[in-house]
């Protein structure tokens, strides 16, 4: 119990936080606006008034917090889930993308990590260019991967997974290096004591120490994922996916859609790093790990 509420307790002060200091933001930011609508009206509102009225504005520059978890309750609980209002669609459509991408990266990851620790070449002429790879924006890189594919009839979901591909690699390579290179000398000096081959240094001493390593990484490397669809979906002109909905409400000053939409794609990635924890966990008790 006592643990229990070592967690709880200080994760919802903080949630109470930033709810009260969203609504002084609020008040802050659609306050000018509301202050021009009032004085054009000719009307003087009491202060709470005021407050009220800012927090309800229909297209605020900040909407308030019950705006947007009305807006998220209306589009997730009150049409149907193929809608293409409801944000359970459009997160799906991210989502499949999301977990191509998530896959691909994973795989071309552990990989490159493989190649990196068995070869030196690899590791001195390959890790320089990985690491500045992720030194060109997204927002850069993803208009052109769509324009090319696209100009040779490629389109749809495998662009959005190559960019999402492009940031989830990354975290991916560099912890299952990490974790790789991870078992301590006395352990390889065994392992050569019992005369064991290179196969198996790497399947029984070098992938085991490495999993805790690629499991957190790969945490990183689901959210970065997502990020990576999301970002596609902007300059597809996407009529479905989060990226999509965020591009619709910036196009018609939707700002309330913008957040519920934003919303949707926290706890989506909640979820995924959720997932991949529990994967984690499951991996470490299944190789007869102790819990922590």
């Amino acid at each position: 119990m006592d643990s229990f509420r070592s967690k709880i307790v200080p994760v919802t002060t903080l949630l109470a936080i930033l709810v009260v200091a969203w609504y002084a933001f609020a008040v802050q930011l659609n306050g000018p606006f509301q202050r021009d609508l009032d004085r054009r009206a000719g009307e003087q509102p009491g202060t709470l008034e005021f407050l009220m009225r800012t927090w309800s504005q229909p297209k605020p520059t900040l909407p308030a917090p019950h705006q947007v978890a009305q807006n998220f309750y209306k589009s997730t609980f009150t049409v149907k889930p193929w809608s293409n209002r409801s944000l359970i669609y459009h997160s799906w459509v991210t989502l499949s993308s999301t977990f191509v991408g998530f896959a691909f990266g994973a795989v071309l990851g552990i990989l490159i990590a493989v190649g990196i620790v068995h070869f030196a070449s690899l590791d001195r002429s390959l890790m320089p260019w990985i690491i500045t790879s992720q030194t060109i924006p997204i927002l850069a890189i993803a208009p052109m991967v769509v324009v090319v594919f696209a100009s040779i009839g490629i389109t749809g979901l495998f662009p959005k997974a190559l960019i999402s591909t492009y940031l989830s690699f990354f975290p991916v390579a560099v912890g299952m290096v990490k974790g790789l290179r991870s078992p301590e000398v006395m352990h390889l000096d065994l392992m050569r004591t019992y005369n064991a081959t290179r196969p198996q240094v790497f399947w029984k001493l070098r992938v085991p120490a490495s999993l805790p390593f690629l499991f957190a990484s790969m945490k990183v490397a689901v959210a970065a994922s997502l990020v990576g669809a999301i970002v596609a979906e902007l300059p597809t002109g996407a009529v479905a996916g989060i990226g999509a909905r965020l591009l619709n409400g910036s196009y018609y000053s939707q700002t309330i859609d913008i957040w519920a939409a934003l919303v949707a794609g926290s706890i989506v990635a909640v979820i995924l790093v959720a997932l991949v924890g529990l994967a984690g966990r499951l991996t470490d008790r299944a190789m007869g790990g102790r819990p922590a």
